[in-house]
C-alpha cells in the first residue's frame, strides 16, 4: 500500500507533480489527465492499494482534479485491475 496526501494540493499542476513523484512517473510524463492515463495503463505498475489521505479538501480545492483522478482510477480498476484498492479519506 502507498499512502498519498493531497490535502495540501492547490492546483492540478501540483496533483500532476505529486502522482508523478508518489508513482513513479518518468520524466517526460506529460501533466495531463491524457498522460496521467497513459501512464498508470502503460508506463508504471500502481500500487494494488493506493489510500489518499485529504480527499475532501483536494476536492474542495481542486474539484476538476479530484473528479479526473477519481474517474481514471475507476476506469482504471474497471478495465484493466479488479482487485486494485483505492481508498479516499
Amino acid at each position: 500500500m502507498i499512502t498519498i496526501d493531497v490535502g495540501s494540493v492547490a492546483d492540478e499542476d501540483e496533483l500532476h507533480a505529486l502522482l508523478k513523484r508518489e508513482l513513479g512517473f518518468p520524466d517526460f510524463y506529460g501533466m495531463n489527465w491524457a498522460a496521467f492515463w497513459d501512464a498508470i495503463t502503460g508506463l508504471v505498475r500502481i500500487p494494488e492499494h493506493v489510500r489518499f489521505v485529504g480527499w475532501g479538501q483536494l476536492a474542495e480545492r481542486v474539484p476538476h482534479g479530484a473528479e479526473m483522478l477519481g474517474r481514471a482510477l475507476d476506469d482504471y480498476r474497471a478495465e484493466y485491475r479488479p482487485e486494485h484498492l483505492v481508498e479516499r479519506v
